[in-house]
């Protein structure tokens, strides 16, 4: 209320020449809905003062006025200038600049300024229409400032001599005009109003003229309005009496009203007009010719003949310029002096579709992101055709089938709205044409196209292209040594597409992942901080995590599965023959009636490498100078026993030494001391049986002992041998992997001299699938295959062409 009345105050003041009047226009400043058209109206007296109250806008639209900021609350009046503008602090839409209704709109009867409210956050369009109220701000004008008439003194009383009216720039009761004629004896005015609503007026001889008396009479027309105040406007009219010629050439009708289409060709015959004089001879010969009073866009466009008196096409005639001409003719005879008679004709011009639509964007909204809502608007379109009734009836629609439509908000207003959803991975723009077709016959159309991007959304975590990978490393590796590469992709762009990767946590043993391994953020290779030991950990699972920069961002997990591959770095290490020795010494007693083949002692060994590196041989070493021994050592098994009968000349102590080997490369040695004491059976007999029976005993129990490992190997190997073919029927047809697993790796067969051995990364995929400690490596030994060296890595090439068969499976 105190804004308005300070409008009221700023409004009303001494210097407003309107005065009093605009007290009683502003009460129609009061906003209304239109009915049933959604549209905000209204109205506002023209050439009020700047910073006149129009409307409470944003409280009649519905919003708040702290939003009115931040959402970029503006208005667009399209050829309107600023006339208008809405202050933003309190919301009120007021007069910015002059406003001329005749300027405007000139004499239509209706005149409204159009305003688009644009709102964006999220984008709203609203339709304001603000009606400019006509008050009475001009007088009547006469075309010119004094009439001539001539009128011959023969002319009879009650003949009319029609005279140019006044027009007024306004409409309504402020345009309507009445006339007044200055008091005099001879002339009286004569008002009538014609088929199209205009004042035609002329002067009425009352009584008859006397050039000799009075050759010229000086009257005063006056033109006033019904405006208030009322306005006025006056002419000076000079007749002019004139001798002879007393019959003027007239016409059938006053007024003739001619239909003609716009374009018509040059030449085209408008209307052929006659008229008629009493008179004969000279002064009943008729000429035609426009009134001198015709504006100058009838003689530009049309022309008449003096003789035939047709009216003709010489211009191009354009409906959407003008389409009404009111054209006075006058018909003169050769009299001294002639005289005239006048006719109207009203040419009424019919509209044809000849102007294509046009069509405008006022809004973009770009880009739209791939996950807006149905019913986003991307744009905002205004179409317009300047022909009317059906020629000017636009019709819009987008082609080809895209995921958005054209709704229509308002007369000839279009939104460009999402209908269905978008994928930018699909489809990253949209080239979209828009068609404005006429309801002309036959129909004009224009197009406009609109080019869509879809902006990018973090809707696609990074994948890898397995999801898990098998990588061979062999154990003593230098610290920080790069061990694999892991590499996911994603699909969307820019930083939602920016991938880094981390280790997922978790605790092997009694120690955290992240001292065995670590991953490079950006590239993604793997490192192993620390040398591995295959004694210690056979196998190292793991998970590294790919995210992407997106908000929130995304990411998957990928599964690395890192065997630790045996080297060899243990010696054989051998073990205590019982209750009382020391390792590496056995002592025993053995009786010289044993036969040949008697097993006496056996000497045990280990080796805490695995596979071929711990695979032990046994071998007995001469003394320098020594005869030869009466014992040998059993290459695999570490027994000792009689190679032939003992004699009286062999001694009675015997001191072996047994050189215990692995297979490993280099292979590494340990050495044990066998000290047999040689005993006649007669000497000591319960020693000797009870010692023959222990050494007998102890031969025995180790042949049951190894019937039932070769038994339980056997088994344990068919098992293996099936397994490995299963898991080579389901991986057949896998991608190849990664890093230092690399495509298609062989799993390797190899013989020895007593037996094969195989290293198979099935088994691998066994011990994998828990968390438990790592098995033992399995050796399976046959006699049918020719020895081979140890692989100590089976991620490099080997040369196995002399040793080796290979059988090649892909993993």
């Amino acid at each position: 209320m105190e804004i308005s009345q300070q409008v009221f105050e700023m409004v009303i003041t001494p210097e407003d020449r309107l005065g009093s009047r605009c007290l009683l226009l502003l009460v129609l400043l009061l906003p209304a809905w239109e009915a049933g058209s959604g549209q905000i109206h209204y109205s506002v007296p023209e050439e009020v003062k700047h910073g006149t109250f129009v409307g409470r806008i944003a409280q009649d639209l519905g919003l708040e006025l702290a939003e009115l900021v931040p959402r970029l609350f503006r208005v667009a009046s399209k050829g309107r200038g600023d006339l208008l503008e809405v202050n933003l602090q309190n919301g009120i839409l007021f007069v910015n600049s002059r406003i001329d209704r005749e300027e405007l709109c000139g004499r239509s009867a209706e005149c409204s300024i159009h305003l688009e409210v644009i709102v964006d956050r999220p984008l709203q369009v609203f339709h304001v229409e603000v009606e400019v109220k006509d008050i009475n701000d001009n007088p009547p004008v006469f075309p010119v400032k004094d009439q001539r008439i001539s009128i011959y003194e023969s002319r009879l009383p009650d003949s009319l001599f029609p005279l140019e009216g006044a027009t007024d720039a306004d409409i309504g009761s402020n345009s309507i005009l009445t006339y007044k004629l200055s008091s005099n004896e001879y002339f009286a005015l004569d008002v009538k109003t014609n088929s199209d609503d205009s004042t035609q007026i002329g002067l009425v001889l009352r009584k008859s003229l006397d050039r000799e008396k009075a050759p010229e009479h000086n009257l005063f027309l006056m033109a006033t309005d019904e405006g208030k105040p009322e306005l006025t406007g006056t002419v000076q009219l000079l007749v002019i009496v004139l001798d002879v010629n007393d019959n003027a050439p007239s016409f059938g009708q006053s007024e003739y009203e001619v239909k003609i289409f716009e374009n018509s060709d040059n030449g085209t015959i408008v209307i052929r007009l006659n008229a008629s004089d009493r008179d004969e001879g000279v002064n009943g010969e008729v000429s035609y010719s426009f009134n001198s009073l015709v504006p100058p866009i009838v003689s530009d466009q049309f022309r008449i003949d003096p003789q035939t008196g047709e009216i003709v096409i010489k211009g191009n005639i354009d409906f959407e310029k003008v389409n009404l001409y009111k054209i006075r003719i006058d018909a003169t005879d050769k009299g001294h002096p002639p005289l005239a008679g006048h006719c109207t004709v009203l040419v009424k011009i019919l509209d044809e579709n000849d102007n294509v639509p046009q069509i405008a964007l006022t809004s973009l909204s770009l880009p739209v992101r791939e996950d807006a809502q149905f019913g986003t608007v991307i744009a905002l379109l205004s179409v317009s055709d300047l022909d009317s009734d059906a020629n000017g009836r636009v019709t819009c629609f987008l082609t080809p089938d895209v995921p958005f439509k054209l709704v229509s908000t308002f007369k000839n207003y279009y939104s460009l709205v999402l209908d269905s959803a978008l994928d930018r991975e699909s489809v990253a723009n949209y080239e979209l044409v828009v068609t404005a077709r006429d309801g002309g016959s036959p129909p004009l159309s224009a197009t406009v196209s609109v080019s869509v991007d879809v902006s990018d959304v973090n809707d696609n975590a990074p994948t890898f292209a397995q999801p898990e990978y098998t990588v061979f490393v062999k154990e003593n590796n230098p610290p920080g040594c790069h061990i694999f590469t892991v590499s996911a992709r994603d699909a969307d762009a820019q930083e939602n597409a920016l991938v880094s990767y981390s280790l997922v946590e978790r605790r092997v043993g009694e120690r955290a992942l992240s001292s065995y391994v670590s991953v490079h953020a950006e590239s993604g290779k793997v490192y192993a901080l620390q040398p591995l030991d295959h004694e210690e950990l056979e196998l190292l699972q793991f998970q590294v995590s790919a995210r992407d920069a997106g908000v929130p961002p995304l990411g998957s997990n990928v599964t690395l599965q890192v065997f630790v591959l045996d080297e060899n770095d243990n010696a054989p290490a051998l073990l205590p023959p019982g209750p009382g020795g020391g390792a590496g010494v056995v002592s025993q007693l053995v009786a010289r009636s044993v036969g040949t083949g008697h097993v006496v002692a056996k000497v045990r060994a280990v080796d805490a490498d695995s596979g071929y590196n711990a695979w032990l041989s046994y071998e007995l070493q001469a003394a320098a100078g020594a005869a030869r021994s009466p014992f040998r050592v059993g290459l695999y098994t570490g027994e000792i026993s009689t190679t032939r009968a003992l004699d009286e000349a062999d001694a009675p102590r015997q001191r072996l030494l047994v050189l215990v080997k692995d297979h490993g490369e280099p292979a590494l040695t340990a050495t044990a001391t066998v000290l047999l004491s040689l005993e006649d059976s007669g000497q000591a007999p319960k020693a000797s049986s009870r010692a023959s029976a222990g050494v007998a005993g102890t031969g025995t129990a180790l042949v049951d002992v190894n019937v039932y490992l070769i038994i339980a190997i056997c088994a344990v190997s068919s098992l293996f041998v099936l397994t490995l073919l299963l898991y080579t029927a389901l991986r057949c047809s896998a991608p190849p992997s990664e890093g230092a697993c690399g495509p298609g790796k062989p799993r390797l067969v190899c013989s020895s001299a007593v037996g094969s051995w195989s290293y198979s990364q099935q088994r691998r995929q066994r011990v994998c699938s828990g968390e438990g400690p790592p098995k033992a490596d399995l050796m399976a030994f046959s006699p049918s295959l020719p020895p081979c060296p140890v692989v100590a890595d089976m991620s490099e090439p080997q040369d196995l062409n002399d040793h080796c068969s290979k059988l090649m499976v892909s993993v």
